[in-house]
């Protein structure tokens, strides 16, 4: 039997991941006669080509994109083992890149992450914010934190904690334009919408009916908490997370309205790459997070309990 050509793979792999044959050479250290020899080597045997190849660019081809993402999990399951192996004699060590929502990421994640660079002082962590869902593999994250209602996937998920969401508007705008009662009058408002998630607002009420509602109105924003100002200026309804809105409902500058009416669960979930291999500073990092993270829902909740005594 025939074995793979794992290092033509893992060098595939580094220059998808560095975009360029000099940039993965320098990377891996070794020469770009190499890496390109090592290519070349791997579509010979795949009998197809990886790459089109021009004096300015370098793009993976057609079959190429596939195979890129079998590459990745090939160097990432490389790099565990012997990390794992080296992690079993002494103290988890090196860098994790983690990604996680800009807003939850600053007011919850942040605190936690410096607790645990503190405790363990061999570790270092790139910490990316962005509530653009990104590609765990292909783009070399060891754990993603997504707030969501996940779609099947490869990647390994684990649900830390339900997220609340309310639909929200100031004291001043319900008093100009009403107050909805049903989310088909919602129709009749100017909606503020979160563009990272597409589609209808959808709700439930608890004798199982269901409606979906399509939001327009003068704002759309790839961030929630850019949404804050136009609500508590009296601008429209927005629908948000409680740990964005919940002090403004605690303070009574929001107001949470249709509250008969349930939006589809959502929950903050820890991401990983398929493998289930992972380097004992991943495997640290995970535990530190499922065990610390339940406060700041905890805490959403308290907030949300808070408004509920206000009132």
């Amino acid at each position: 039997m025939r074995l793979p050509d794992l290092e033509a793979w893992a060098i595939f792999a580094a220059v998808v991941e560095h975009r360029s044959f000099s940039a993965a050479a320098d990377a891996i250290g070794l020469s770009k006669a190499t890496v390109s020899k090592a290519i070349t080597r791997l579509e010979a045997q795949l009998n197809q080509s990886l790459f089109h190849r021009t004096s300015r660019r370098l793009a993976l081809t057609e079959a190429g994109k596939p195979l890129a993402e079998h590459a990745a999990r090939i160097l990432a399951e490389a790099r565990a083992a012997e990390e794992a192996a080296r992690d079993a004699a002494s103290a988890p060590a090196g860098r994790i890149r983690l990604a996680a929502p800009m807003s939850f990421g600053v007011t919850n994640i942040a605190p936690i992450i410096a607790d645990f660079l503190a405790a363990h002082p061999g570790i270092e962590i790139e910490l990316s914010l962005s509530d653009a869902r990104v590609d765990i593999v292909a783009e070399g994250y060891d754990i993603a934190l997504r707030i969501a209602d996940l779609p099947d996937s490869s990647l390994r998920a684990r649900r830390l904690c339900g997220i609340s969401t309310h639909v929200v508007a100031s004291p001043g705008y319900l008093a100009e334009h009403g107050t909805p009662t049903h989310p088909n009058e919602l129709g009749e408002h100017r909606l503020l919408s979160y563009s990272n998630i597409t589609g209808p607002w959808r709700f439930r009420r608890s004798d199982g009916a269901e409606v979906s509602v399509r939001p327009q109105g003068p704002l759309t924003a790839n961030s929630g908490d850019a949404l804050v100002p136009a609500v508590l200026g009296g601008l429209g309804i927005a629908r948000l997370p409680g740990f964005i809105i919940g002090p403004h409902l605690a303070s009574g500058r929001a107001v949470a309205i249709l509250e008969d009416w349930t939006p589809p669960p959502i929950g903050l979930h820890l991401l990983t790459p398929p493998s289930p291999l992972r380097p004992a500073r991943v495997e640290a990092l995970i535990a530190w997070l499922a065990d610390r993270v339940r406060d700041p829902c905890m805490i959403a909740r308290a907030t949300e309990k808070a408004m509920g005594d206000v009132r």
